[in-house]
């Protein structure tokens, strides 16, 4: 939206506040709301003051003073807040008078940036798929003496709720209504998409019963299409509150189910053309992307420490739930790490990989930019899937034992991430920066581990 537009509505009264939003280390969006009158040239352009010490991983309550800086690029008419424009924010160190090393934005955009340094591409195209479940309730507590979750869906079998059209564990995909009760969800959350400007190639049912559903976004650049994922999340967690739901984007909520993923597909462009494109190579795809393929594996722990950041991460990678639990590459096999699609052939333009171990508690900014830098690491150094034992493989590979596994828990990718040197080095990634993430990720994933579940109960107490 132009900034003359902006101050139209404004002046008209159209707009009564405006929304700045930033994202935390976690992913999560924070907001601070001002007055329309507030949003003027002047206010924009030296930002508006806010306590850093209060967001986790940010600042000590000794050195908080933060700024929030509006992207102009970003404004849209908030579809939940009444008379509200939101605009997604960088955050600015005033002590040293720059952008913020810890803003997770900022260094997307420094991504992008090293990407263009490098040479070998002027642009990087993402497109994730991005999960979730729709139920139609959940309880949760946690508590010294008292633990427990509860999920209500009209779609369980055995569900004092159901409508006499339930769907079965794993046979969530494609169905019509009635068995699909989330098909007006997902149409009006695709019309408020459509109405931000954000265009959707697809919705669906997932696999999973509970209402498990995706909304396939049409691709974009890095920081571009993580901003509209924050969006998308925001757009899905107000419209089932409004419908009286519950939006649930952890990767596996529901036990011997398929969990959610946010398989992201991902290219590089030079001059307008597809760096991932040849005629002739396997699932027509060069060699510069097989060398970015090898560099998403072989650096897959530290990798994983931003793809899959939570504990209830590893719980959605084990074999049989479509989980990409194997360190392969293939065309069209979903049971690798790594899918080169080949829905259609010789369509340079479309010729990408899609990552499929990241999920949806990913923070995009972060989950994106360590994509595209240890992507091309491999392209740097020109190493090759195939040498290193990655593939291809075109045939289900779950039990094979000798391809690789993913890692099993959020401690060793955490630490691989600590022993790593790439990130650093590419100057995208700061150590002040890593310090806070695995010092807040430390901390999150031992906390959820020490609370005992019903699990432990029903496996060990008769022990």
């Amino acid at each position: 939206m132009e900034l003359k537009k902006i101050f139209s509505l404004i002046k008209k009264r159209e707009i009564d506040f405006v929304d700045l939003r930033f994202v935390d280390l976690r992913g999560v969006w924070q907001h601070m709301t001002i007055p329309a009158s507030e949003f003027s040239l002047e206010n924009i352009k030296k930002g508006y003051g806010f306590d850093g010490s209060s967001i986790k991983g940010f600042e000590e309550i000794y050195s908080s003073d933060m700024v929030i800086i509006p992207d102009l690029n970003t404004c849209f008419i908030d579809p939940f807040l009444e008379k509200t424009l939101t605009v997604v924010s960088n955050v600015w160190d005033p002590e040293k008078g720059c952008f913020y090393e810890k803003d997770p934005r900022f260094i997307s955009q420094k991504a992008e940036s090293y990407l263009k340094k490098s040479g070998i591409a002027d642009i990087s195209f993402w497109g994730p798929e991005i999960e979730f479940f729709l139920f139609d309730r959940l309880e949760f507590s946690i508590d010294r003496f008292f633990s427990y979750f509860k999920i209500k869906s009209s779609e369980f079998w055995a569900n004092e709720e159901g409508d006499g059209y339930p769907v079965d564990k794993k046979q969530g995909y494609f169905p019509l209504p009635p068995y699909d009760k989330t098909h007006f969800f997902r149409e009006q959350m695709v019309k408020i998409l459509l109405s931000l400007g954000i265009k959707v190639e697809v919705h669906h049912h997932e696999v999973a019963s509970g209402g498990q559903v995706e909304i396939d976004l049409r691709y974009d650049s890095l920081t571009k299409m993580a901003d509209k994922v924050m969006i998308y999340k925001y757009i899905a967690r107000n419209l089932a509150k409004r419908l009286g739901m519950t939006a649930v984007f952890l990767p596996k909520p529901l036990y011997d189910d398929n969990g959610s993923g946010m398989h992201t597909h991902q290219s590089l462009f030079k001059n307008g053309r597809n760096l991932f494109y040849e005629k002739d190579g396997y699932g027509q795809l060069s060699k510069m992307g097989l060398s970015y393929i090898a560099g998403l594996l072989d650096h897959i722990k530290p990798l994983l420490a931003f793809t899959n950041p939570t504990v209830n991460s590893y719980r959605r990678l084990v074999p049989h739930f479509e989980a990409p639990t194997r360190l392969a590459f293939s065309k069209r096999n979903r049971s690798a790490a790594v899918r080169i699609p080949v829905y259609f052939k010789n369509e340079e333009k479309t010729k990408r990989i899609e990552f499929r171990c990241p999920d949806p508690t990913a923070n995009p900014y972060l989950s994106f930019s360590a994509m595209l830098i240890f992507g091309l690491e491999g392209v740097k150094k020109k190493i090759y899937p195939t040498k290193l034992g990655f593939g291809p493989y075109d045939e289900n590979i779950w039990e094979k034992d000798n391809v690789r596994q993913t890692p099993k828990d959020i401690f060793e990718v955490l630490e691989a991430l600590e022993k790593d040197k790439i990130l650093k080095e590419t100057g995208v990634f700061s150590s002040e920066f890593l310090e806070s993430y695995l010092i807040l990720k430390k901390e999150e994933a031992r906390r959820a581990l020490m609370y005992p579940t019903p699990a432990d109960f029903w496996f060990y107490g008769d022990i």
